[in-house]
């Protein structure tokens, strides 16, 4: 099962705004990321301020998760990061 398709958000606060944010639910989604100080949520951070359009604040978050900002489409970015952090 993907982590689209899990009937609830998982446990982790980075995995959980991932969920959050396919939901199209960006507030959730941040709030999940802000819950935990951690380098993969403050990945997904950026990629949530990315996807709000605010590039300099995604930046500084992009550099708190020792990432390169993303160059890809959200969509890529989003798989790359839920890939990566669901194992």
């Amino acid at each position: 099962m993907s982590l689209r398709t899990l009937p609830e958000p998982p446990a982790t606060p980075a995995l959980a705004a991932l969920w959050w944010a396919a939901h199209d639910d960006w507030t959730r989604a941040h709030e999940a990321a802000q819950s935990d100080e951690g380098k993969d949520a403050a990945w997904v951070h950026a990629y949530l301020h990315r996807v709000e359009g605010d590039q300099e604040n995604a930046n500084y978050w992009y550099e708190l998760a020792g990432h390169p900002p993303a160059t890809s489409t959200l969509e890529v970015e989003w798989e790359e990061i839920a890939a990566q952090l669901a194992g």
